[in-house]
């Protein structure tokens, strides 16, 4: 852990070289590049390869795309429990993405043609579920449902499998039961790749969406342009902005949570408004570790993820978040200030508000997708949500009244910027239109 106050005189530099650690790592960057030249060329083999490598299991080509039987049988086996959480999440889920489902609309404009816009589900998308043998169903939730209430008609989800090349019984319900049926156990770099480009065996994609590790992210910025991608959701973090009001002991469990991810590059900060808060809440991490079954690797972690910041008041806090832009972040301050601190705040990815709102319930059930914008990355990109399943078209339709009245800014800006043919190409139609008839006045 590192601690760090906004007095110190070299506080941005170091909270900049913090930040900085989760930046493109060359040797990420080479690896992916060999990945995906090796796929785009050979295709099916190089997938096959790559997944004998990195996943310990061999499949063959066949083996790769999880058949309709496979998926019948996974849903009829799944548990009775894991249904119904399946189900009261999906509902809170859809419930909350049905509100974002653009609307197509249209409208005259000045000159009075018709203009307006219309909204179009992306034909195929890829999702990449990260878990082979550790189920991320939650995930799945997150992904598919956007997707579904977009209307997309082919939704492609690929996994890695286990050594044993099978994906786990959990995860392929979970897919069945949202009615998924291509799946594929292909993970890593080589899923986003054979995704992007396809294979003889998975045919390509036109968007890919989902989490990852640094790989997989980066795999998803090279494919970019080949196709389009959701954003780059990275390895978890969050900052919990705490004030003498929280409990220490709920903010060491929620940061510890985040902690729990299990890649070992998640950040987890704390941005502590009173003099005693850090100290509380370390005492409190170090206590509750004890009885977590992850303590050693929630350890490494904490050790080189974990910033502590001490800020004197709440604007600072939240200058340091809008410079953060978390994945998660949380405020655990006194109901006085919450409302405003909130307000704020513009570039939290979630924004979880008050002293009983952890990160879990983002992660599993309120509604929102946990698909969430990290690595500073939330000051440009937003969560995944329906919007992203989509896509836009403009539409124009003038007629030659119309056509009269915008003439004169047409022709006025193709002289301005020596655009001749772009000029002509409106009054060639108003030389061609019969004359206007002439408007006869009317008798008294």
């Amino acid at each position: 852990m590192i601690r760090l106050d906004t007095k110190q005189k070299d506080f941005k530099q170091k909270l900049d070289a913090f930040t900085a650690q989760a930046a493109q790592q060359p040797e990420v960057v080479k690896a992916v590049t060999e990945i995906l030249a090796e796929v785009k060329t050979k295709g099916d083999a190089a997938v096959l390869y790559f997944t004998a490598k990195f996943d310990h299991a061999k499949l063959t080509a066949k083996q790769m795309r999880i058949g309709q039987d496979a998926l019948d049988k996974a849903l009829k086996a799944l548990p009775a429990d894991a249904k119904k959480a399946v189900d009261d999440a999906s509902k809170l889920i859809r419930d909350f993405h049905k509100k974002t489902v653009p609307k197509s609309w249209e409208d005259k404009n000045a000159h009075g043609a018709r203009v307006g816009e219309k909204f179009f589900p992306i034909r195929r998308c890829g999702l990449y579920i990260p878990g082979g043998q550790t189920p991320l169903l939650s995930t799945v939730l997150m992904t598919v449902i956007p997707a579904q209430l977009a209307g997309v008609p082919e939704i492609v989800v690929c996994t890695p499998p286990g050594p044993n090349g099978q994906i786990s019984p959990l995860m392929l319900g979970t897919l069945a039961h949202l009615g998924v049926k291509e799946v594929y156990a292909v993970g890593g770099v080589q899923a986003i790749a054979s995704m992007g480009y396809g294979t003889e065996t998975i045919p390509a994609v036109d968007k890919l969406f989902g989490p990852g590790n640094a790989f997989v992210m980066e795999a998803k910025r090279q494919m970019y342009g080949t196709v389009g991608v959701d954003l780059l959701p990275g390895p978890s973090e969050v900052l919990v902005i705490a004030d003498a009001t929280a409990n220490p002991d709920f903010v060491a469990i929620d940061l510890l949570a985040q902690a729990e991810h299990g890649t070992g590059k998640e950040k987890v900060y704390l941005a502590a408004i009173g003099d005693k808060v850090i100290d509380a809440v370390e005492h409190a991490i170090e206590i509750q570790l004890t009885s977590l079954p992850a303590a050693g690797k929630l350890r490494e972690t904490l050790a080189k993820g974990f910033c502590a910041i001490q800020v004197p008041d709440y604007a600072k806090a939240a200058e340091i978040a809008n410079f953060l832009a978390p994945e998660h972040m949380e405020l655990q301050v006194s109901d006085k200030e919450i409302k405003k601190l909130a307000a704020s705040i513009t570039t939290a990815g979630a924004m979880l508000i008050g002293h009983n709102t952890p990160t879990v319930l983002g992660d599993f059930t309120a509604g929102p997708s946990h698909t969430l914008p990290t690595g500073r990355t939330g000051r440009f990109f937003s969560g995944l949500q329906v919007t992203d399943f989509m896509r836009r078209t403009s539409i124009v339709e003038y007629d030659l009244d119309s056509l009269r009245k915008a003439a004169p800014v047409v022709t006025a800006f193709a002289a301005m910027e020596k655009l001749e043919a772009h000029g002509r190409s409106l009054t060639r139609r108003l030389e061609a239109a019969p004359a206007p008839a002439a408007k006869t006045a009317k008798k008294k």
